[in-house]
């Protein structure tokens, strides 16, 4: 057996798989996770695109660290409303259903290929089109789609059955109604071949040429706000990580304007508040401190929203005169009435590498000959608050993605992330106090079971004691048990490296993979 190489995490095997083609071909963990992405757009299609956008958060072997937000933006101008091509789909997940927008006016400017190739250029040691070919090879051969995959497609089979030419391409063969489903195969020609010309020829195809134009057309003919000057002054923002010494662990994540980081950070301040709350897993303190902490960090996130004429909520909401009126209210009650996929790779070296991605559920519509589905983030009520249509021009958009970085005392470097919309906060939150309260092995602490409480509604999933549970229960009496887990929750694909080497988790709510590669 050769040398570790490193390990990897994401939301499909093939993707692992091509991060594992590029350690074991001398590439770096950046290298790894630049490929891992482009494969998720054939893999993970529903979770991953071009024309999305995200983070990444990267430490190097000195622990120096850097962020990349490459989010989406909204547009240069906003067009009035009547024009715009906007309407409601549900997303069902089997025990809930999630209202959002898609159509074209729900796209809101990508980042992904230019965030990609400034990754590349700061940090990554092989050529692009290295880094893309397992993607160009999974999606012209196809990819046999798995029950997890199939699932995903089943929650937002509205938005791939909203406009004909999507239709066609996602369709069971010989089906008018059912799309493609676990077992079959799904290849995306037009896709490999725009990953392929995208990767030889840069970023500027996609920003300035032929793409950024066909968008622009699409957008004037159908309904939506985009220009190509809205690709042409799109710009990657490199950000330092917000870091924060929390009990014997060094904690780095994405900083404001995302909200996700701000607000796991206000809620592991709120904790300090009760040192002894979350002592021990599953009891009643530690479920009811961890429910009461997540409702006032939800109340604390709106009330910011709502409250901030100037400046940034995410940053108000760490002033410590604002945490602490918050702590003063933990013992008190209060009534406030007010997709996404990740990949964690390291290396031999030292490279850490924790990218979280998202195309929200797409708007429905392919660009014309590429394959690639747009995002809907101007879609996303999680996104928009203040309702929609509502959005100041030309703005970064405040995600709630949240990739992060542990440095742990004893030697210990953790990296993890999550998609779920509003409930990823929640999700890295937990699998944080499960590494650094618990002292759990990675695999146990993404795989122990999670709660989510929003508002006065408090989701759980199945699994904890009865008897530890059921005074909790009482008061939430707004409530709902899981049957079993659930992509709800959040899929927070994670590695580790310390003495004892290195260890990677993947997130079964979310078909999360790992590998360490020899």
């Amino acid at each position: 057996m050769g040398q570790i190489k490193g390990v990897i995490a994401a939301g499909h095997e093939l993707t692992v798989h091509a991060a594992e083609e590029i350690l074991r071909d001398g590439g770096n963990a950046y290298d790894a996770v630049v490929a891992a992405h482009l494969a998720a757009c054939a893999t993970e299609p529903v979770l991953s695109s071009l024309a999305g956008g995200g983070f990444l958060l990267a430490q190097g072997p000195d622990r120096s660290r850097i962020v990349y937000d490459f989010f989406a933006q909204t547009p240069c101008r906003c067009r009035s409303y009547p024009e715009v091509n906007f309407f409601p789909i549900s997303a069902d997940f089997g025990e809930t259903s999630q209202e959002f927008h898609i159509g074209m006016g729900s796209f809101a400017t990508p980042g992904t290929i230019s965030g990609l190739f400034a990754i590349h250029r700061d940090l990554c040691s092989m050529p692009m089109t290295r880094l893309a070919e397992p993607a160009v090879r999974m999606a012209r051969d196809g990819v046999v789609m798995n029950s997890f995959q199939s699932y995903i497609f089943d929650i937002v089979r509205a938005v791939y059955l909203a406009f004909p030419e999507t239709q066609k391409r996602f369709l069971r063969p010989g089906s008018k109604t059912d799309l493609i489903g676990e077992g079959d195969l799904l290849r995306q020609s037009e896709l490999a071949d725009t990953l392929e010309t995208v990767a030889i020829e840069g970023e500027d195809l996609f920003y300035r040429g032929e793409i950024a134009e066909s968008v622009e057309r699409m957008s004037r003919e159908l309904g939506g706000h985009i220009t190509r000057e809205d690709f042409a002054c799109y710009k990657v923002n490199r950000r330092d990580p917000l870091c924060f010494k929390w009990r014997d662990t060094d904690l780095a994540i994405n900083p404001a304007p995302s909200s996700g980081g701000p607000l796991i950070v206000f809620a592991l301040h709120l904790l300090e508040t009760v040192p002894q709350g979350c002592s021990s897993f599953g009891s009643t303190e530690s479920l009811m401190t961890l429910a009461r902490i997540q409702q006032l960090t939800d109340f604390a996130r709106l009330d910011t929203m709502q409250s901030t004429v100037s400046g940034d909520p995410a940053e108000k909401i760490l002033e410590p005169d604002y945490i602490e009126g918050w702590r003063r209210q933990f013992g008190k009650t209060i009534h406030f009435n007010r997709g996404t996929t990740h990949i964690s790779v390291m290396d031999r070296i030292g490279n850490t590498a924790s990218l979280t991605t998202s195309n929200g559920e797409g708007c429905g519509l392919l660009v014309p000959g590429t394959g690639v589905m747009m995002n809907n983030m101007l879609g996303e009520s999680d996104l928009h608050p203040g309702g929609f249509h509502k959005w100041p021009e030309n703005r970064r958009i405040a995600s709630m993605m949240a990739p992060a970085i542990l440095n742990r005392s004893d030697g210990i470097t953790f990296a993890l992330g999550s998609g779920g919309s509003n409930r990823l906060r929640t999700a890295i939150l937990q699998v944080i106090i499960n590494i650094v309260v618990h002292r759990m092995p990675l695999e146990k602490a993404v795989s122990c079971p999670r709660l989510h409480c929003e508002g006065e509604f408090l989701s759980l999933e199945v699994g904890f004691d009865p008897d530890q549970l059921a005074p909790v229960l009482s008061v939430w009496p707004d409530h709902k048990i899981w049957s079993g887990f659930n992509l709800f929750f959040g899929g927070t694909h994670s590695v580790s490296q310390g003495p004892d080497g290195f260890t990677g988790a993947g997130d079964p709510r979310r078909g999360g993979s790992s590998k360490v590669v020899n």
